[in-house]
């Protein structure tokens, strides 16, 4: 039984939900506090047992690179001014074994999941979306891991989602159920309004098998125009089954500016060191708003 090892992390996308901000800068290191959205998923990963990480990136994405290298100038900086808890934080994100290629054209999930093929090779791997923050007991990705242990077969995160909600995701059409883990006949690439067969969604981490390149590679066009990762699902499902599996924790779409906003004050509220201040801080906000709105 070969172990999963290998993830993957796309970080290719152009970020265009929150331009101006990343013109310039990967949306990927659009920082949750004070911790770029791509070191969640990045220390899920070695949480989990990840040994090898591949990040998929496309033009402007060179701030990755920097931010998981050694910044030695600033790691002296720190340890001159006897900031030893800092510097401990900072050379954490340099000890992890972390390759990089490029996607070169912008042709979607599915095809930024191909370029990592050689990397991959022969083994089954993970996939994890920066789009999706998971905050759980146990990490979502190790759930998934332990779920293909027992399967020996693809098995893809999800959980419910509002109906109104489901055009915007991947669903599964499941047909059987065993504890968490569902068996599905279909998957399903953002169905229109109101044809979803379930409000079961996929979530952004997923434990796939090698001969998920065989279908990659075909370059199949679906939705918007892209190569997409559950279109190749769907048809690796007719060769060998690929379960769903429920997860459980907290998921945060940091991918839209509403759901990222959402996730900054929920973290900042839950921080131990300064949590009680912020909630103090929104509620004279919202006071004010009060008074404001019924003030002549």
């Amino acid at each position: 039984m070969k172990k999963v090892t290998k993830a993957i992390i796309p970080a290719a996308g152009l970020g265009t939900r929150f331009l101006p901000a990343t013109k310039a800068m990967p949306k990927e290191m659009l920082p949750i506090l004070n911790k770029p959205t791509i070191q969640y998923i990045v220390e899920e990963a070695i949480e989990s047992g990840i040994e090898d990480i591949i990040i998929v990136t496309g033009k402007g994405k060179r701030a990755i690179e920097d931010h998981f290298d050694n910044n030695f100038e600033l790691e002296a900086d720190l340890l001159r001014k006897e900031k030893y808890e800092l510097l401990e934080e900072v050379k954490a994100s340099s000890k992890v074994e972390i390759h990089y290629i490029r996607q070169k054209e912008p042709k979607g999930l599915g095809h930024a999941i191909w370029c990592a093929r050689k990397f991959i090779g022969n083994e089954p791997f993970a996939v994890l979306l920066g789009d999706d923050v998971v905050q759980a007991e146990k990490p979502c990705l190790k759930q998934l891991i332990e779920q293909y242990n027992e399967a020996q077969s693809s098995i893809i995160g999800v959980q419910q989602v509002a109906e109104e909600d489901t055009h915007r995701y991947g669903i599964i059409d499941p047909y059987s159920k065993k504890g968490r883990r569902y068996q599905v006949g279909n998957f399903v690439e953002k169905p229109k309004q109101g044809t979803a067969p379930s409000s079961l969604a996929i979530l952004g981490r997923y434990i796939l098998t090698p001969e998920i390149f065989t279908f990659l590679g075909q370059h199949n066009i679906g939705k918007d125009g892209e190569i997409q990762l559950t279109d190749a699902i769907q048809q690796l499902n007719g060769i060998q089954e690929v379960f769903a599996y429920e997860f459980e924790g907290k998921r945060y779409d940091v991918g839209e500016i509403l759901g990222f906003i959402r996730t900054t004050m929920e973290f900042a509220l839950n921080n131990q060191e300064f949590g009680q201040d912020v909630e103090m801080m929104m509620t004279e906000l919202l006071l004010e708003k009060r008074i404001m709105s019924v003030e002549p």
